[in-house]
């Protein structure tokens, strides 16, 4: 008895974070080319087990869009069979889920306690990385708490600033409003550390910070991340209760006032880009928007950080209309992807949201611009499919150094054109 307790604690650690297994699941990736292949992909939204990945909803599909989408074990053999009948092309990105999971946690000091750059860090040791670090670093940082999430936990926003006697212009960023995109906290981390470690040396964020505040949340959808680690790796939306629906959580980049509901988002509680019942109706999102908002004067920039797809966006995703500083955003976008590309040869692709990805209403990014903050991105990390949400640990130190030269290149732009 005591054996069979140890081989199941035994395997219980070995299958990582989240107690739910997805032993056998697969994810595949197809293109259809016709509007009767699209139909016959839409299909597949009737599976429940079916959880798209790329783009977040099946309304979302059309001729020659990339579908990325995980298939339960037991229903693998039937989508198979639809695909084959239908004349459909399709490759198996992800052979078994559960070993992918297994498998990203390569970092090979993960064994050591407490925070690490190079590994994905849970709730807790972020937050105790962040007060450490603020209180270690008072000369240039300090911390304020804006609010907490429907289960209790604390939102944080961490300013970093070489405090004067006026107030200065900010750059507000965020990271991890999806709770399954574990590279995007890493990245608020990293770029934490990488600003704090080189004012005084770096001339650019020496610059940035002598002319400019820089806000940043960490983890906006803190009980979603929380429970990725602990009960299922693969968790996107929040965890509030939704009166008369079985179903939990809202999708929190769905529930701005930016066009809300109207495109790209689902009223069904179940669905995965469920809008909410009402704008800001998530606590996470309530209070960063009150954050930004009273900081309106002040906000200059916006940056958001997700993964996965390789792409810098800028407004709009919930319309097809252009933004009113489109070209000077298009170029900054190029320019900033270049940047990034010079260090590992990184292709991102870049353009407006609706256009480059999928229209998609209820977005902080473009709600950020309606708002008047006119320099507004998102960045969609590595990688492309192979991985997809995860990451292996051994590529955070990659993606956040060349992540680093597309957001240095605009917080730089920003302050050198803020009058």
């Amino acid at each position: 008895m005591k054996f069979l307790c140890l081989l199941g604690l035994i395997t219980a650690v070995l299958a990582g974070p989240g107690i739910q297994r997805f032993d056998g699941e697969k994810v595949f990736r197809l293109k259809p080319l016709s509007e009767g292949e699209v139909d016959i992909v839409r299909s597949l939204a009737g599976l429940p087990t079916i959880d798209l990945w790329k783009p977040d909803s099946f309304d979302q599909v059309h001729a020659d869009t990339t579908v990325d989408f995980r298939v339960s074990a037991e229903d693998v053999p039937m989508v198979q069979k639809i695909l084959k009948k239908s004349g459909l092309k399709y490759e198996v990105l992800i052979e078994d889920l559960q070993v992918m999971i297994e498998q990203q946690l390569d970092n090979k000091e993960r064994s050591a306690t407490g925070h690490s750059y190079t590994k994905y860090n849970d709730l807790d040791t972020i937050n105790q990385w962040v007060v450490g670090t603020v209180a270690r670093n008072s000369n240039l940082m300090s911390l304020t708490e804006i609010g907490t999430s429907y289960e209790g936990r604390p939102i944080y926003v961490i300013k970093i600033s070489k405090e004067t006697s006026q107030t200065k212009p900010a750059i507000f960023m965020d990271c991890g409003i999806h709770a399954r995109e574990w590279i995007s906290p890493a990245f608020c981390q990293w770029f934490v550390k990488e600003t704090i470690n080189t004012y005084g040396s770096d001339p650019t964020i020496t610059h940035i910070l002598d002319t400019m505040d820089i806000f940043i949340v960490p983890v906006i959808n803190v009980d979603g991340y929380s429970y990725t680690w602990s009960n299922d790796r693969l968790w996107r939306k929040t965890r509030s209760s939704i009166p008369g629906s079985r179903c939990r959580g809202v999708d929190p980049n769905r529930n701005w006032n930016a066009g809300w509901c109207s495109i790209g988002a689902s009223k069904n509680p179940c669905s995965e880009t469920y809008c909410g019942p009402h704008v800001e109706s998530e606590k996470s999102v309530k209070a960063v928007a009150d954050f930004i908002r009273l900081h309106r004067q002040n906000i200059k920039a916006y940056l958001t950080i997700h993964s996965y797809s390789q792409m810098c966006l800028f407004p709009y995703s919930y319309t097809y209309d252009l933004a009113a500083n489109h070209d000077e955003l298009n170029e900054i976008a190029k320019e900033a992807t270049t940047r990034l590309r010079s260090l590992y040869n990184t292709v991102y692709t870049y353009g407006p949201g609706a256009t480059t990805i999928y229209a998609a209403a209820g977005g902080s990014d473009d709600w950020a611009y309606d708002l008047g903050v006119k320099y507004s991105f998102t960045f969609e990390l590595r990688d492309t499919g192979r991985y997809g949400f995860l990451l292996p640990e051994s590529q955070i130190k990659p993606t956040c150094e060349e992540t680093m030269l597309a957001i240095k290149y605009i917080a730089n732009y920003v302050s050198n054109n803020l009058y």
